[in-house]
């Protein structure tokens, strides 16, 4: 296998995807590595209906599209791949993959996303799949007519917590603040939702259960009182932690850890460029992450050429 390219992508979400497909178009010769399946955060969302020009589409098959998609123009893709090193400095940048070896490139693009971010309280590594979940999507319907608890004040919590009314016959929001941080019309729409309780100005601060969790402990951040909830289950929604801890020292970041970049997409290293939910922004949609995609691999397009 050739281990040379124009442009290596690491993290195969919809911002890696879409550079992909920009350079693979315009001759470039790309690899895209991601360590997990390629899609990124679009194949745990059930359904997209704010991407424009498509009225609705499951997250997976929209990841699906763009990775044969990037894969018709020519761009090699490797999956499930570890990375054991990576040299961003100098002309050539290199990386080494577990079991397929070094490869390098005259540029590079970080797109590698981000995770779910966790309450950090006694029980919750325990419960882990056994009623306690991260995502909406993924698991609302293992609580068909169940009680559960939507963690989070944000749109993605508020949001979400609606979509699981689907479900379940009772969703109580716990909030820490005594307001939400959400859009109004996601508050107005969890708010005119029945099956929505509110526990504000509180935080989970323990888990509870045998073989799977059933109950939690919420102290009231106001009067520090404890009260505790027999519950089925739990879906914590609090936002994410970028996936950049292997860049730390190499390419600059902000406290949060996110990548900094110019509006070009452009780190402080020539040639290394970031994109998407790593990146240091406010908005995280799937449009957003592909417009960071697009500029990126645009910029890598003249970057490499100017190179040649």
């Amino acid at each position: 296998m050739e281990n040379n390219f124009d442009v290596i992508i690491l993290g195969g979400g919809a911002a890696g995807l879409t550079a992909g497909i920009y350079l693979s178009r315009a001759k470039m010769k790309t690899l895209i590595i991601n360590e997990g399946t390629a899609g990124g955060q679009m194949v745990l969302t059930h359904e997209i209906a704010n991407y424009p020009g498509v009225e609705s589409i499951g997250g997976y098959l929209l990841g699906s599209t763009m990775r044969q998609q990037a894969q018709t123009f020519g761009a090699t893709i490797f999956n499930n791949s570890k990375v054991l090193s990576l040299d961003l400095t100098g002309d050539e940048k290199s990386i080494e993959i577990a079991r397929k070896g070094k490869f390098t490139s005259k540029a590079f693009i970080l797109a590698t996303g981000g995770r779910s971010r966790p309450l950090n309280v006694p029980g919750e590594d325990t419960f882990k799949g056994r009623g306690i979940s991260y995502c909406a999507t993924c698991d609302g319907d293992f609580f068909q007519d169940k009680e559960i608890i939507v963690v989070g004040g944000g749109n993605s919590a508020l949001e979400e917590a609606v979509s699981l009314t689907k479900y379940a016959k009772k969703v109580t929001i716990v909030h820490q603040f005594n307001h939400f941080q959400a859009l109004e019309h996601y508050i107005d729409e969890a708010k005119g939702n029945p099956k929505i309780n509110f526990v504000m100005e509180s935080e989970i601060v323990e888990f509870f259960g045998d073989d799977k969790l059933n109950m939690v402990k919420i102290e009231n951040m106001k009067t520090h009182e404890f009260s505790e909830m027999n519950i089925d289950g739990v879906f914590i929604l609090i936002g994410y932690i970028p996936n950049t801890d292997v860049f730390e020292g190499i390419v600059e970041l902000t406290n949060r850890k996110e990548i900094i970049t110019t509006r070009d997409m452009e780190t402080n290293i020539p040639g290394v460029f970031a994109a998407g939910d790593c990146t240091a922004k406010k908005y995280r949609q799937v449009t957003t992450a592909v417009a960071d995609g697009t500029i990126s691999g645009l910029a890598a397009v003249e970057y490499v050429s100017n190179k040649k």
